[in-house]
């Protein structure tokens, strides 16, 4: 089955599966290009205790499996936490062996979080948007440094910025870095929001979409279960002329897994038509 060419499905589709049999699932499918899960307790197909040897044994399955590699969604820590010097250093760690992979697997971002999981702030919202717009920008530097961008999930429903207008002061933070955006339909829609009216505001750091259905409150549906106007938002990135790519991240809770690869083929055939 042939899809549109601009998406591409996230291995946190299949994260039940080992990363091997998931990549072998997705391109059984068609798919040509991956999001890499690099998130602990969400998706374990990347090592949280990552180090080289670690790094290469990933990025040797990947390689195996002939996709490409969009992006890596990974997490060095709750961003709005201040850090002991040696936590410090552990996130540092961390970061340089997040960047080594994407590196080795010709990834052209890694995706961060927008704070901590949890939507009430550490100290005042102000200082810990302050805190989590420092470590991106630092993050960013440390990314460029090695060819490799840098793009935060600005609007994640679970996470410290969970609805558009945190989102919006996270996103004025970054002001003057190279920091850009992933735009995820779900977490719009759960937190009440408007994929139009994200994409009017952002449109100009949009560097990835992220598509799952959602209704307020529930980020976990198919496509075509929930709430979210896909065509419309679709439309409004293409009027703003967003050339970037897709990717189906089907965390999703209203199919069994046997049926994963069968919904994930009729939400890629739904969205084709309509990029």
């Amino acid at each position: 089955m042939t899809f549109h060419s601009r998406l591409g499905c996230s291995t946190i589709s299949f994260r039940h599966q080992d990363l091997a049999t998931a990549l072998a699932t997705i391109a059984g499918l068609g798919f040509t290009e991956i999001d890499l899960g690099a998130l602990p307790g969400v998706c374990d197909h990347v090592p949280y205790v990552l180090d080289e040897q670690a790094v290469t044994a990933v990025a040797g399955i990947v390689a195996a499996s002939g996709l490409r590699v969009r992006s890596i969604n990974g997490d060095i820590g709750d961003l709005n936490r201040p850090l002991s010097a040696e936590e410090r250093a552990q996130r540092s760690r961390h970061l340089d062996m997040l960047l080594a992979l994407a590196g080795q697997t010709a990834a052209e971002a890694l995706v961060l979080p927008c704070g901590a999981l949890d939507n009430n702030p550490l100290g005042t919202l102000d200082q810990d948007l302050d805190l989590v717009a420092a470590e991106l920008a630092v993050a960013g530097e440390r990314a460029a440094e090695t060819g490799v961008g840098l793009w935060t999930e600005s609007l994640h429903f679970f996470r410290l910025c969970h609805d558009t207008e945190r989102a919006q002061r996270l996103t004025d933070r970054l002001a003057g870095t190279d920091v850009q955006v992933v735009m995820d339909f779900s977490h719009i829609v759960a937190s009440g929001g408007s994929p139009e009216d994200f994409v009017e505001r952002f449109h100009g750091r949009i560097a990835h979409v992220h598509l799952r259905d959602a209704v307020p409150g529930n980020i976990n549906l198919s496509i075509g279960n929930g709430q979210a106007d896909f065509a419309a938002g679709l439309k409004s990135l293409a009027d703003k002329g967003y050339t970037g790519r897709f990717s189906l991240e089907l965390e999703t809770r209203d199919v069994d897994h046997d049926e994963r690869p069968a919904a994930a083929a009729a939400a890629a055939a739904f969205i084709s038509d309509l990029i």
